[in-house]
């Protein structure tokens, strides 16, 4: 008998649901710039052109761009070409793009605790993230502990403070203004002698061009690795899906400070600029673990190509 918690097809249909809706204002900008250019019409250099165009605004980058119209020529050149077969060769092109960096967040059972750092700017949504993360592995039967090393913000305390009391996760906090590092320290050696599953580590939201404040979270890895040196075993850069092309300094930035392991995508559902995912996976490389579309602790799941790719391009 099929495990509700593995596979359950009402709860992927209604995930389906939501990611298809969460990303309407992407593929509404794609799909229907696709159809304003494509009725039944040659595929030919100047609608090559116009193509490109709509998928560098739509934030796939240059790059991409160039390789989907590329890739679209070798099979349709000079052919006649609806709008539909157009967006249908995309998505089926960006799945298979998307395939390698689609990797879900494996917990190392012989890590206790496995150790999962998570970092951003501020506002990307890292302590909701981390909330909903929360639910997901206290669901799953793990034990977890919460650190909330954005000591600067009580209101972030408070938030953690709110998820431990839902899913009865400990929420190990200090004093406005205290060293993240020492919290960070802390909260491993509490964590290590419960022989906790999971740690989840909270960080201040830091712009990318803050040399002091990235030094702070240079200092918060290196104290972690005193008393692991395999820790943080995984570095989340959570990253807010509207800010598009912006999205590149930021794991570039985070990458050479923190080592970042993955990515979260969040606010997928209020931007045009869903395309960026396709931008950063070809770039980067970095597997994306997970992809948020709404508020609910049920609207962060883990990231899947072939339906990210259909949604994107407006196949239900």
């Amino acid at each position: 008998m099929t495990n509700p918690s593995i596979y359950d097809p009402s709860e992927k249909k209604g995930w389906l649901g939501r990611l298809t809706a969460g990303l309407r204002k992407s593929s509404a900008k794609i799909a229907g710039g696709i159809g304003d250019l494509f009725t039944k019409r040659k595929l030919d250099e100047a609608a090559l052109e116009g193509l490109e165009e709509l998928l560098i605004t739509a934030d796939l980058g240059a790059a991409v761009a160039a390789r989907l119209t590329t890739n679209l020529a070798k099979t349709r050149f000079g052919k006649d070409v609806t709008g539909d077969e157009v967006r249908a060769a995309f998505a089926e092109d960006i799945a298979t793009s998307l395939a390698p960096v689609a990797l879900p967040l494996v917990i190392d059972p012989t890590k206790k605790p496995f150790v999962i750092l998570v970092v951003g700017v501020n506002g990307s949504g890292k302590t909701t993230t981390i909330g909903k993360l929360t639910k997901q592995f206290c669901d799953d039967g793990r034990a977890v502990t919460l650190a909330a090393g954005d000591t600067f913000r009580a209101a972030a305390v408070e938030q953690l403070q709110v998820w431990g009391q839902r899913t009865g996760a400990p929420v190990i906090f200090r004093e406005t203004g205290a060293d993240a590092a020492s919290l960070a320290f802390d909260a491993l050696n509490e964590s290590a002698a419960r022989s906790d599953d999971v740690l989840l580590i909270d960080t201040a939201g830091r712009l990318q061009n803050k040399g002091n404040l990235m030094a702070e979270l240079a200092k918060i890895v290196r104290v972690i690795k005193k008393k692991d040196e395999t820790a943080p075993h995984s570095v989340l850069l959570v990253l807010d899906a509207t800010v598009g092309q912006n999205a590149h300094s930021q794991v570039e930035a985070f990458s050479g400070i923190a080592g970042v392991t993955g990515l979260v995508l969040t606010k997928v559902d209020g931007t045009a600029k869903g395309g960026v995912v396709v931008a950063l996976a070809e770039r980067f490389g970095l597997p994306v673990h997970y992809l948020g579309v709404g508020e609910g602790v049920d609207d962060l799941r883990p990231f899947t190509a072939g339906d990210f790719a259909k949604g994107l391009l407006g196949f239900p």
